[in-house]
């Protein structure tokens, strides 16, 4: 997706659970700009996190957390790479853990399982350069820059129950909102 393709995307539909039948957030949003949004999980594995993934989950040395990994498409061209971090005592024994598509995506999964997550998740956004594994997904050529958007989500009572790292090569806006003092 080159610059003069951007539109102001919201993160509030990503954290919304989902009704039946409803399609995914992804799926909503490139629709409504006339596109065909997909996404196609890549693995589901029990991991050692990131250093950054393992303090706001705030779990200790030898936990392991469930990662899915998905490559995000717009009109079948990869424009992105997303992992989403869950703590394992939350994951394990759910689809969550499970190879395949959650219906409703992982939020709703949440929500029905008493994670129902904050309305304003902190996010860290980066400019980095690919790396060769992300040029070979995104079919992007050596040396390509990307944004690294980094999503901590806790739950409505507070607890810490995702980090999802969006690696995006599509142009990014945001819409700030003035909080009171």
């Amino acid at each position: 997706m080159g610059s003069n393709d951007a539109w102001m995307g919201e993160a509030q539909p990503y954290l919304t659970p989902r009704q039946a039948g409803e399609r995914d957030a992804w799926s909503t949003e490139a629709a409504a700009h006339g596109r065909r949004g997909s996404q196609r999980l890549l693995a589901v594995e029990e991991v050692d996190p990131p250093d950054t993934v393992r303090a706001f989950l705030a779990i200790g040395p030898a936990e392991k957390v469930v990662v899915r990994r998905r490559l995000i498409l717009l009109d079948d061209e990869p424009v992105e790479l997303a992992d989403s971090y869950y703590p394992a005592r939350i994951a394990h024994g759910t689809r969550l853990a499970e190879r395949g598509k959650i219906p409703g995506g992982a939020v709703t999964l949440l929500a029905a399982l008493g994670f129902t997550p904050e309305d304003e998740p902190l996010e860290d956004v980066f400019a980095a350069t690919a790396s060769s594994s992300q040029c070979a997904a995104l079919r992007l050529p050596p040396g390509a820059p990307v944004l690294v958007l980094t999503r901590f989500t806790a739950s409505t009572s507070g607890e810490p129950m995702e980090v999802s790292v969006m690696t995006m090569t599509r142009h990014l806006q945001y819409r700030q909102r003035k909080q009171a003092s």
